[in-house]
């Protein structure tokens, strides 16, 4: 007996796990873009599902997690600037006291970055929180590693 309830333990608990993971309403994708000898152009794109949204880099403490991108650092880029986004939708939200910034559909942001060398690799990481009109996710997280030829 106490072999089958550990089964169907297990089973439900799995259940459960698999259905927790099917949530993800952002799709990333990247490319690079050299403009110039020493100088390219990263493109982080969200894709957010219909009913979603994915809130801007700029926002004003005590709301939403904000998205935050982070590049590892490495002697063959460097930075230059910080990521841009679109103008984002902004309206206020009762659940958090305030207006906040967001995107819908799709969004992409882009980076800047000087080459030190003709080839490379930026890796990183984008942080980000995602909300609908009924409940918000966890924030989240996904590394990113984009080749810049």
């Amino acid at each position: 007996m106490k072999k089958i309830t550990l089964i169907l333990t297990f089973v439900l608990l799995s259940t459960i796990g698999a259905f927790a993971q099917l949530e993800n309403p952002v799709s990333w994708s990247y490319m690079a873009k050299k403009t110039g000898k020493n100088e390219a152009t990263l493109f982080i794109k969200a894709t957010v599902d219909d009913g979603w949204h994915l809130y801007s880099q700029n926002l004003k403490p005590g709301g939403p997690n904000k998205t935050i991108f982070t590049y590892s650092k490495s002697a063959d880029y460097s930075l230059v600037g910080k990521t841009e986004e679109p103008t984002p939708i902004t309206k206020f939200e009762k659940v958090f006291k305030m207006d906040v910034s967001y995107f819908e559909d799709q969004v992409i942001f882009k980076q800047k970055v000087k080459l030190n060398k003709g080839t490379t690799v930026v890796k990183g990481k984008v942080e980000y929180m995602v909300c609908n009109d009924h409940s918000c996710l966890p924030p989240a997280e996904v590394s990113f590693s984009i080749p810049v030829k």
